[in-house]
């Protein structure tokens, strides 16, 4: 079941990051429970030729490979799906014309202008294009104010399944502290605004959160929550560990 379906059973899903490169990490967070394993190429450490390993050790692992570009740019795009990413996560996005640009560059005719090419994907599904509109997940986000002034029309472009808040440019944006400002009206204001401009158009509001933060966002409407990045969890629980063992 690829991640679209969750979300169309009313499943909310939850994710971890992957900044690291690593294989071996891929396939040990994979297996862990997370519905989903987003590689970031925007900030992380992966180059083209680490994504194809990444994203086969996921599903080895047991999960669904997702990908944030490093921008919105139509090869790109194309590329991350034809290396076998169930999903691309688009970075700022910030208006109805670059929604476009991104579904363009994500569905194949006649919904969009995807070209042909799926060298690894098609390896997985022998039925990948005819399925690959109907599968593929298309989530850009929302990060600035500026998408938020116009979010209706950009989540009334057809072809996209999700947004994905990032609330460290978001807070940004808004003149606060990057990261996660709730309590602050400005910041509760918005993300109740995206959940409710979400839920008007038939969209999956997702943001990039913490596992304490998780319940609250779910709370909140969120249906697609990332609780984890592998170099933060490992960070801290090894200062735990060596707190610990000098203690």
């Amino acid at each position: 079941m690829d991640v679209r379906e969750l979300w169309d059973n009313g499943d909310t899903t939850y994710g971890a990051w992957l900044t690291d490169p690593s294989i071996s990490h891929a396939e040990m967070v994979a297996g862990l429970g997370f519905d989903h394993v987003c590689a970031d190429a925007q900030h992380g450490a992966m180059d083209f030729q680490a994504l194809i390993g990444v994203f086969q050790a996921v599903l080895l692992g047991g999960s669904r490979p997702l990908v944030r570009a490093r921008w919105n740019e139509p090869g790109i795009l194309a590329q991350y799906l034809d290396a076998g990413a169930h999903g691309v996560i688009v970075p700022l996005v910030n208006s109805p014309a670059e929604v476009e640009a991104v579904v363009q560059a994500t569905r194949y005719p006649p919904m969009g202008r995807r070209s042909y090419g799926p060298f690894m994907a098609s390896l997985r599904a022998e039925d990948y294009t005819a399925r690959a509109n109907d599968r593929v997940a298309v989530i850009p986000m929302i990060e600035t104010v500026d998408a938020v002034r116009c979010i209706d029309d950009m989540l009334a472009v057809p072809g996209i399944d999700a947004i994905y808040v990032g609330p460290a440019d978001l807070s940004f944006s808004l003149g606060l502290p990057p990261g996660n400002n709730d309590g602050v009206d400005v910041f509760d204001q918005v993300l109740a605004t995206i959940v409710a401009a979400c839920r008007n158009a038939g969209v999956v509001p997702g943001i990039h959160a913490t596992a304490a933060l998780a319940p609250r966002r779910r709370e909140q409407g969120f249906r697609m929550i990332g609780v984890s990045t592998d170099t933060s969890a490992m960070r801290d629980r090894m200062r735990e560990e060596i707190r610990a063992a000098k203690a």
